[in-house]
C-alpha cells in the first residue's frame, strides 16, 4: 500500500503534530514531553509496538500506533490499534479504511493472528467505520482498564 508507512526516528517531527491534534481533539490531557516520550521507543524499533503513517510519508495526514501482545485464545502474537488519527480535512475519502486494510495485510503476513481495537459505544460514524474494516464487536466480552 502506498499510503501506509512504517514510521522511524526520523519522522518524529511529522509524527508529532499529528498526535498532538489527536490528544487534543479526544480531550486526552497530555503533554508534548508526554506524546514525544511514548512514541519515540516506537519509532526506534521497540518490539511492544510500530507506528505507521498514513498518506505520503513527506506530509502524513495521519497515523496508526499498534501495540503487540500474545493470545492464548487466538493462538499467537495478537495486536491492539491503540491510535488511529486522519486529518479532519481529509477524512470520508476512504484513506483511514485503506490504512487498516494494508496494516492488517502486513500483520497477517507478519504473523500476528488478531487485530483490536477499541470504539466509544455511542460514536455511530466510528462505529460504522470499523465495521467496514470488518471489525466485530464481541458482544459476550468488555475491554476493561486498570491504570497503574
Amino acid at each position: 500500500m502506498r499510503s501506509l508507512h512504517l514510521a522511524n526516528a526520523e519522522d518524529l517531527a511529522k509524527l508529532l503534530p499529528l498526535v498532538a491534534a489527536f490528544h487534543e481533539h479526544e480531550g486526552f490531557e497530555t503533554t508534548a514531553d508526554h506524546q514525544r516520550d511514548a512514541i519515540l521507543p516506537l519509532l526506534e524499533g521497540s518490539p511492544h509496538g510500530a507506528i505507521w503513517l498514513i498518506g505520503p510519508r513527506r506530509a502524513p495526514v495521519g497515523y496508526v500506533v499498534v501495540s503487540f501482545g500474545w493470545s492464548v485464545e487466538f493462538g499467537g502474537m495478537d495486536a491492539m490499534v491503540d491510535e488511529l488519527y486522519i486529518r479532519s480535512a481529509v477524512r470520508k475519502r476512504g484513506m483511514g479504511g485503506e490504512a487498516l486494510d494494508g496494516l492488517a495485510k502486513a500483520l497477517r503476513e507478519g504473523g500476528i493472528r488478531a487485530l483490536h481495537l477499541e470504539a466509544r459505544r455511542d460514536d455511530d460514524t466510528l462505529n460504522r467505520f470499523y465495521a467496514r474494516a470488518r471489525f466485530k464487536a464481541r458482544d459476550d466480552f468488555t475491554l476493561m482498564s486498570r491504570v497503574l
